[in-house]
Order: structure tokens, then C-alpha cells, then sequence
């Protein structure tokens, strides 16, 4: 891909469908086009392995330091020992020290895998921020800013309260951890951007909000639409479960295979989310695609390409 500079890469991001919302379109154009920004998107390590669902926010990073601008991976070691109630219904299991230690250390390679930590991009771990903070501080200084009203009215929140099983205060204090490590990384790398799927925009705009209230500074926030599959099925499941971005859990050979299957209905979204082809390379392989579909010219380039981005790297 070329490198590019400024707001290019939200035409980008537009050009491949991975645009679900944004704070101020106008406003975030603007601060990109004054020079590099620093973004994070944060991933909690709640199974040893990321799964192709985190794909799209972990490649939105790696888009972003290709045109030039500088991305955190956030490991979530703090927030993983909570759980996100977005998009659940239920509650998590918590984890012991032992499974979130493993857990965290496994996913750390992985983000490093696409995000690039030798040319100004990190990789964080909330912990190192959270472990010390005692309760009576986190209330004063985090809880005193954000309203029950607030966070009442977002919808990760509200459909849980909905539910048939409630949320529990721990999952409920999911956001405030959430805003909070977006107010950290603002004090102490400068970043102003948060990303991620769309079931975390009411987490990020919490943060945003609380950057305001605490720094009276803007920040911005972006979500991408959550990959779905237009035959019904869940994207990234099998008859055997998930499937993972380690070798371990799911074989390379099943792992291609998960992506040769897709659907003609769905190959040119999947080549233009989850690969790091130039959107015109994706014009041209669908044009071979579409003389001959049933060569499946598309399928075969679409699993090439997800699987050279791990497989490759991990023996």
C-alpha cells in the first residue's frame, strides 16, 4: 500500500466500507490534515488467541500508521479482568491471574504481528495504569465525571438492563475503565483518536467526553460496522467454534480454508476489510473475479492474503 498523508486515509477507510460512525467528520479531517495523530484501539485478552472478528480494528490500526500516523495497540490486562457486557448478553466468566497472565502475553505477540512497534507505533497494557489505582481515587477522580444518567442511556448498557440476566456493577464499571485509559494514553502519549467496532462507540465516547470534562480538550472517536456474513452466519464461527488468529487454535490449512469458502456475496467487503490490498488491487481482482466466478479467483487471493498476514510470521 502508499503511504499516504492527512485525512486520505478516511477515504480510505470510506472506500472500503469501514466507516460506521464518527464524532466530527469535519473536525477529525482537520486535525489530520495538521500532521500525524496517535489513535488506539484497545483488546482485552479474554481467550489465549484474538479470533478473525478482531481483525478489522487491529488492520484499521495498522491502515492508519501506513499513511503515516501513529497507533497504540492497547492489551487489555486491567479491563480483561472485567469483561465488556457490549454486544452480550450475559456475563463473562472472570479470569484467574494465571489464564489473564497467558492470555495477555499471547495476544501482545499477535498485535504485534500487524502493528509495527519499531517504526513509532506501541503497544500498552492498561494495567500499568489501573493496578495502583485505589477505589476511593477511581471514584473521585474517574467516577465524579460521568453521570448514571450518562451512562444509562448507552446502548451497550441499556440492552443488558433489558435483558433476562441484568448487568452487574462490575461489567456496568466496564466504561469508566474504558474513559479512563482514553484520558491516560491523552496524558501520556498525546492520543486523540480512539477506534473500534460499532459496539464501542457509547465506551468511546465516554472517554471522549471525559477527556472534555477533565482536560476541556477535544478528542474524536471511530467505529467500523462489526463484519457480518450475508448467507445468515455468524462471521468467524464454525461447526468447531471460532476461528482464532494462532496457529495453535485454529491450523493454517483450516484457516485458509474458512476463507476459500466464502461467499461470492461476500468477497470484495472481505478483500477490501480484511486485507491490507490497495483498494484499485481490489477493483482489478474482482474484474478477473467476475469474468470467471466460478474459478473463484477472489476466494483464493482473499485467503492467501488473511493467512500471510499471521501464518507466515508464527512459524
Amino acid at each position: 500500500m502508499t503511504a499516504g498523508s492527512g485525512s486520505a486515509i478516511l477515504d480510505d477507510l470510506r472506500a472500503r466500507g469501514l466507516i460506521q460512525d464518527m464524532t466530527d467528520e469535519a473536525a477529525l479531517r482537520t486535525r489530520l490534515d495538521e500532521g500525524p495523530i496517535t489513535l488506539y484501539c484497545g483488546f482485552d485478552p479474554t481467550a489465549d488467541s484474538l479470533h478473525i472478528g478482531n481483525l478489522v480494528p487491529l488492520l484499521v490500526l495498522r491502515r492508519f500508521q501506513e499513511f503515516g500516523h501513529r497507533p497504540v495497540a492497547l492489551a487489555g490486562g486491567a479491563t480483561g479482568m472485567v469483561g465488556d457486557p457490549s454486544g452480550r448478553s450475559d456475563e463473562r466468566n472472570l479470569l484467574d491471574s494465571d489464564t489473564l497472565a497467558n492470555n495477555l502475553a499471547a495476544i501482545r505477540d499477535q498485535l504485534a504481528l500487524i502493528v509495527d512497534v519499531n517504526d513509532a507505533g506501541l503497544l500498552v497494557d492498561n494495567r500499568e495504569w489501573t493496578v495502583g489505582l485505589g477505589v476511593l481515587d477511581f471514584l473521585r477522580d474517574v467516577g465524579k465525571h460521568v453521570t448514571v444518567n450518562t451512562m444509562l442511556a448507552k446502548e451497550s448498557i441499556k440492552s443488558r438492563l433489558d435483558g433476562e440476566h441484568g448487568i452487574s456493577f462490575t461489567e456496568f464499571s466496564y466504561m469508566l475503565l474504558q474513559a479512563n485509559d482514553y484520558v491516560e494514553l491523552f496524558d501520556r502519549h498525546g492520543c486523540e483518536l480512539q477506534v473500534g467496532g460499532s459496539d464501542q462507540w457509547g465506551n468511546i465516547t465516554a472517554g471522549i467526553d471525559m477527556i472534555r470534562r477533565r482536560h476541556h480538550a477535544h478528542a474524536h472517536g471511530l467505529t467500523m460496522p462489526l463484519v457480518t456474513r450475508s448467507d445468515g452466519a455468524k462471521f468467524g464461527k464454525t461447526a468447531d467454534g471460532a476461528v482464532w488468529l494462532s496457529g495453535d487454535r485454529t491450523l493454517p490449512y483450516e484457516f485458509h480454508q474458512y476463507f476459500l469458502r466464502t461467499d461470492d456475496r461476500d468477497v470484495e467487503r472481505f478483500l477490501l476489510q480484511l486485507t491490507l490490498l490497495p483498494v484499485a488491487r481490489v477493483a482489478e481482482v474482482m474484474a478477473e473475479h467476475n469474468a470467471a466466478p466460478e474459478s473463484r479467483t477472489a476466494q483464493g487471493v482473499l485467503a492467501d492474503e488473511v493467512t500471510a498476514l499471521f501464518t507466515a510470521r508464527q512459524r
